[in-house]
């Protein structure tokens, strides 16, 4: 049996001998023109055809042959490009010379002879004779630029004028219209404002891990405590001119208890939200680039957590401006609830308007426009609320009496009752 295999092999490996002798020698052409051989190794010539998806006017679709590589052709002609048959995506239908796009340089001086190109790394992007690498621009916002210098100025200025408003109730704090509605509030309420006017100072310059994570943390524990502080000098208002007896249950909240609690409950809720936001997904910087320059930004990190702080400082201002306006009507002479109500209409006007502004803006101006929306929304309520009283402090102090103050009764509260 083993003999007999052995004679078949040999048939066999004959007749494939004979038979690869004859094929060698086909060479017939197709009804479409193309040739068809067997070169030296019985191996049929590589031929690839590469088109192009082009679309009419119309609509229609077609696929154009446009290059075709032929291995069999002799050498500088396996590769036949049909130049007029292509259709760039460009306006102009002009494509580009360099087989890797912009972001590739060659050691050639002419780009469009060139076969040996490379990309640029990471943060670099040719010159403009594509003969090497240069790193990209840096883009941010930064103190050394118009734009940073002036809203650090800004901000440093408002900053030194709620200074001097605390300087101003400081040293006249045993007089009336200080000590109405409780001015320890309003030094509170100032010092979150001097805050507010420095948290800008974390957006400018040169994003770091630190500042990502602290800037809008920062701005919305601070803002969420100057606007709890303004409900709390609201709801004072409402119960002093509403209680009827001083032994009455009303009257009793006439102290600082209920004013802590109300900024300790309303503040508890950014703190809760910024801690989880820290500790699930942080902000952090990221570069981003396009073309020859690269953008250095915070990444929010979480853009549910970001929203979900602005929302709570929407409903937070909503409730305070809710319950100024109920209280508008209170005599003037002694209240300032229409000064909290015109602040709070103003702090809701300018986030609003934030909200659309923010989404519609270039990435280089995000944070110009988030800075612009801090220093008005502060502005408006150190505006509002105290620079009428600083004016009757200055200049018109034969307003800040007792007598001027109290000259509407309004309660059978006593007059001592409204001075804290």
């Amino acid at each position: 049996m083993e003999l007999v295999e052995v004679e078949l092999l040999e048939v066999l490996y004959t007749v494939f001998k004979i038979m690869l002798h004859y094929v060698r020698s086909v060479h017939f052409k197709t009804s479409s023109g193309e040739d068809i051989f067997f070169d030296e190794n019985g191996d049929v010539p590589a031929v690839f055809d590469f088109v192009n998806i082009q679309i009419s006017s119309e609509g229609s679709i077609r696929l154009v042959n446009v290059v075709t590589y032929d291995s069999s052709a002799p050498k500088g002609k396996q590769i036949r490009i049909e130049e007029d048959a292509m259709m760039w995506n460009t306006e102009d239908n002009q494509g580009i010379s360099d087989p890797l796009a912009g972001g590739a340089v060659s050691d050639h001086m002419s780009i469009e002879d060139s076969r040996d190109c490379w990309p640029c790394p990471e943060d670099h992007w040719p010159n403009e004779e594509r003969t090497r690498c240069d790193l990209t621009t840096l883009q941010f916002l930064s103190l050394k630029e118009p734009l940073g210098i002036t809203l650090s100025c800004l901000t440093s200025l408002l900053f030194l004028l709620t200074l001097l408003v605390l300087c101003i109730f400081k040293k006249y704090q045993d007089t009336p219209i200080v000590k109405a509605n409780n001015r320890e509030l309003s030094y509170v309420l100032l010092i979150g404002l001097m805050l507010c006017f420095l948290s800008p100072f974390t957006f400018i310059g040169h994003p770091m891990r630190a500042t990502c994570m602290i800037r809008q943390n920062s701005f919305g524990i601070i803002f969420s405590i100057s606007i709890s502080t303004i409900l709390a000098k609201t709801i004072t208002v409402i119960i002093a001119f509403n209680a009827r007896d001083p032994t009455s249950r009303s009257s009793r909240w006439l102290g600082t208890r209920m004013p802590v609690g109300v900024v300790l409950l309303c503040s508890f809720a950014p703190v809760l939200i910024c801690a989880v936001w820290l500790l699930r997904d942080p902000p952090f910087p990221v570069s981003i680039q396009i073309q020859d320059t690269t953008i250095i930004q915070c990444d929010e990190g979480s853009v549910l957590f970001f929203y979900l702080m602005l929302g709570y400082l929407g409903l937070l201002a909503t409730v305070s401006f809710v319950v100024a306006f109920h209280a508008r009507n209170l005599p003037q002479s002694f209240n300032e609830a229409k000064f909290l109500t015109f602040s709070m209409l103003v702090f809701l006007a300018v986030w609003i308007s934030f909200i659309p502004a923010y989404l519609s803006t270039n990435r280089k101006y995000l944070v110009a426009v988030e800075i612009f929306a801090i220093l008005s929304s502060s502005a408006g309520l150190l505006g509002c609320i105290f620079i009428p009283k600083c004016y009757i402090i200055l200049w018109r102090p034969d307003m800040n009496t007792k007598q001027y103050l109290m000259q509407k009764p309004v309660s059978k509260l006593k007059k001592s009752d409204f001075y804290n």
